[in-house]
C-alpha cells in the first residue's frame, strides 16, 4: 500500500509542504534548537511570540517524529490527487488552522508555564488526513502476524500511533486537534469542502518545489531466442521470438462493488482493475488519476 504511483506526481502543494517541512526541521535541527520550538501558554499568552505559531506547524522537533511524520505526508498525497491541489491547499490552511486554534485553547485552558506543553510540526495536517484515509481507502489485503489480524492500511495506522505517543501529552494533545479539525472538514463546515483556491496558487507551488527525480525507464522486454543453422553457411543465428502475451486478471465482483461503492462507474472500474490486476488499491488511484486529468 504505497498511496499511488511513486513520487509528487499531481501533488505539487504536497511536494512543496514535505519538501518545506523537513527544510525547516533540518535548519533549526542543526542549531540545536528544535526542541524550544514546542508551543507554551508563557509564549502565547505573556511573551506574545506569535512567530511560534507559524513555525510550530512546519518543524519538527526531532528527527524520529520528522521520519514518520513526512512518511504520513507523503502517503496522505493521494487525497491531493483525488480532490484535486486546488482543493487540497484549503483542506491544508483549514485543518492547520483549525488544530492551531483548538491547541492555543488548550494552552489557555491547562496554563502550564513550566514547559513546552505542546510538540511541534504539522500535525493538524497529519491527523485531519486520517479522517479521509479511514472513510475513503478501502482494504485490499488482509493477513495475520502471530495469530493478530493486519490489513494493508495497519502500517499508516502504527505510523500515526507513534507519531501521536512519540511525546506523550505533548504530542497527543495537537493529534487530537488535527483529528477535530478533519472531522470538521468532512462535515462540511460553512461549505468548506468545495472552498479551493485559483489556479495561480497551485501553479506556484509546482514551481517552487524542487524538481522530482525522475524514475529510470523501465527494462526491457525479455526475448525468446531461438537458434537457426543458416543455410550454405553452417553458422548458427540467433533469432528473437517476441515474449508472451500475459494474461489479463479478472476481476472479482467483491472489488467491483467496493469501486462502484466508492462512486466509481462499474465499466471504468473493472477496467482499472483489470490495468491494476485485481489490486483495489492501485485501481482506485488508477481512478483518481483518471478524474484528475
Amino acid at each position: 500500500m504505497n498511496g499511488g504511483p511513486s513520487g509528487f506526481h499531481n501533488a505539487p502543494v504536497t511536494k512543496a509542504f514535505v519538501i518545506t517541512s523537513g527544510l525547516f526541521t533540518v535548519f533549526f535541527g542543526i542549531q540545536g534548537r528544535s526542541s524550544k520550538l514546542g508551543l507554551s501558554y508563557q509564549d502565547i499568552f505573556e511573551k506574545f511570540r506569535i512567530w511560534k505559531l507559524i513555525l510550530s506547524t512546519f518543524a519538527f522537533s526531532s528527527t524520529p517524529e520528522m521520519m514518520f511524520g513526512l512518511y504520513l505526508l507523503y502517503y496522505f498525497r493521494v487525497f491531493e490527487r483525488q480532490i484535486g491541489s486546488n482543493k487540497y491547499a484549503v483542506f491544508i490552511l483549514f485543518s492547520g488552522a483549525i488544530s492551531l486554534v483548538l491547541e492555543v485553547i488548550q494552552l489557555a485552558l491547562l496554563k502550564d508555564t513550566t514547559a513546552n506543553l505542546l510538540t511541534s510540526g504539522p500535525y493538524g495536517l497529519i491527523f485531519a488526513s486520517f479522517i479521509p484515509f479511514y472513510l475513503d481507502i478501502p482494504v485490499s489485503t488482509r493477513f495475520r502476524v502471530f495469530g493478530v489480524k493486519f490489513t494493508d492500511k495497519s502500517f499508516i495506522y502504527l505510523a500515526g500511533v507513534q507519531l501521536l505517543l512519540s511525546s506523550w501529552k505533548r504530542s497527543i494533545i495537537p493529534g487530537f486537534c488535527g483529528i477535530i479539525a478533519g472531522s470538521l472538514y468532512r462535515m462540511n463546515i460553512l461549505g468548506i469542502r468545495k472552498a479551493k483556491f485559483p489556479e495561480f496558487v497551485t501553479s506556484f507551488f509546482s514551481r517552487l518545489s524542487l524538481p522530482s527525480f525522475s524514475s529510470s525507464p523501465p527494462p526491457a522486454p525479455s526475448r525468446n531466442i531461438v537458434g537457426t543453422i543458416a543455410p550454405n553457411t553452417g553458422r548458427r543465428v540467433e533469432r528473437p521470438q517476441p515474449a508472451p502475451m500475459a494474461s489479463s486478471v479478472e476481476p472479482s465482483e467483491e472489488a467491483i462493488a467496493t469501486l462502484v461503492s466508492m462512486g466509481f462507474d462499474r465499466n471504468a472500474a473493472r477496467q482499472a482493475l483489470v490495468h491494476a490486476r485485481n489490486d483495489v488499491n492501485a485501481a482506485t488511484n488508477i481512478l483518481l488519476e483518471a478524474q484528475s486529468h
